[in-house]
């Protein structure tokens, strides 16, 4: 059941409160998994949640500050990936007290990894139009069905399901939301290589798995609400530029089987991430490579990085303001959506200045090359962030239709039950 939010609290000393906490516990030779919990039990993992989950009840601004505290000061960061971005988010606003204090602590300390089981081969953007069923066995439910471009399935611990439950009522209102184990019989995951070279996303193929019935989150037949806070955080994740700027590991959970090696070791790494890392972020590189390449005096590049620093900054600054205005009850429903699409136009706008930048360098990869390939995986990868958290052209449905109030296009099946449409291969 949905929860109102608290107003968060805020405070000025935040980054002194961490830095005195971090030089008292921070300690290279732990474990990553005894790092997290130690990160964890004390609020700094997941500091925007509520004080009795795990976190420390701060305004997004102020946990922004703590995960920029811990990256300057040298320390692992907290877990990454879909958990705490996704899940964990859902689970506060929708789950049950049972729910999130069997999800949300594993979450935080990094002990469960989880993936996204949305999109479906015929439901991408018409994500109401899924297909695959869960049907009730009793106290289980049996799931059956196929998604598509799952980020990290293949080392996830647990799947946010959506599933269909009711095919008698209209698209909408028969979704159901599960947290489903992915480590059972009944469940393929295949990667799908992208032209990066890398396997970044999946395919995931479902065969009469099975899920408990108190892992539905958020009531039978409610998913769709579910579903929405789910992407909801993804745009405002996204837009916001992916996540914490501090050194933290993309995929935890037992899977990754980072847990047990020491936490030094990853701390210390300081890379410069990746192409896919670094899309909607990236000026900084691009100014770094532009020296290293004797470019930063060309004075249509300095323009162009100019540019590209000022439409970062621009972003930044909507984003917070975006997050004072929900604090204040000023939003209008469509902050998340913009932060997405400028992040879509950054992602671009990067592309274009570090091909501009490298010149025929653009054209090789590998370690050896100018910006050590990051830019040029950037440019290979760069088509993603436009259809990847909903297309641009669905962002922009839903600013025209909510934030606008624009008339909403035609949808002659929303009173149709969905056993009666003839959506993906059914029909």
């Amino acid at each position: 059941m949905a929860v109102a939010e608290k107003t968060p609290q805020t405070s000025p000393d935040t980054r002194a409160e961490v830095r005195a906490w971090l030089e008292d516990n921070w300690d290279p030779d732990l474990t990553v998994g005894e790092w997290w919990e130690r990160l964890a039990e004390a609020g700094w993992a997941t500091p925007a949640w509520p004080e009795e989950w795990m976190g420390r009840g701060l305004g997004r601004s102020d946990a922004a500050q703590v995960s920029a505290e811990i990256a300057e000061f040298g320390a692992l960061g907290p877990p990454g990936g879909l958990g705490l971005m996704l899940a964990g988010p859902t689970i506060i606003a929708h789950g049950t007290d049972e729910q999130k204090a069997r999800y949300l602590p594993a979450i935080a300390k990094g002990q469960e990894a989880w993936c996204q089981l949305f999109s479906e081969p015929g439901a991408g953007s018409d994500l109401a139009g899924l297909q695959s069923r869960a049907v009730k066995d009793g106290d289980e439910w049996v799931v059956t069905g196929q998604k598509v471009w799952t980020s990290g399935g293949h080392s996830a611990d647990l799947g946010m399901l959506l599933a269909r439950t009711d095919p008698s009522v209209p698209k909408h209102k028969g979704i159901s939301y599960f947290a489903l184990p992915m480590d059972q019989p009944g469940i393929d995951v295949r990667p799908l290589r992208e032209m990066t070279g890398r396997a970044l996303f999946s395919e995931v193929f479902i065969d009469e798995a099975r899920v408990a019935d108190d892992a539905l989150i958020g009531g039978l037949n409610q998913g769709w609400a579910a579903a929405m806070t789910t992407l909801a955080n993804e745009r405002a994740g996204l837009g916001g530029g992916g996540g914490s700027e501090a050194t933290s590991l993309a995929l935890p959970g037992q899977k990754a089987g980072q847990l047990e090696r020491r936490a030094g070791e990853f701390a210390a790494k300081g890379t410069r991430g990746t192409g896919t890392a670094l899309a909607g972020r990236g000026h900084r590189l691009l100014m770094q490579v532009a020296r290293d390449l004797g470019r930063n005096d060309d004075p249509v590049v300095r323009q162009d990085l100019m540019r590209l620093y000022t439409l970062d900054k621009i972003a930044g600054w909507a984003v917070r303001r975006a997050k004072a205005d929900a604090a204040a009850g000023r939003a209008t429903g469509g902050e998340a959506n913009v932060a997405k699409l400028m992040m879509t136009h950054i992602t671009r706008l990067s592309r274009e200045v570090g091909l501009e930048i490298l010149g025929a360098s653009g054209m090789l990869m590998g370690p050896e090359t100018p910006s050590g390939g990051i830019v040029q995986e950037l440019a290979l990868f760069s088509p993603a962030v436009s259809i990847y958290g909903g297309t641009d052209q669905v962002q922009r449905n839903i600013l025209g239709e909510r934030a606008l109030g624009l008339p909403r296009e035609p949808r002659p099946d929303k009173d149709v039950a969905f056993s009666e449409l003839k959506v993906g291969t059914q029909g």
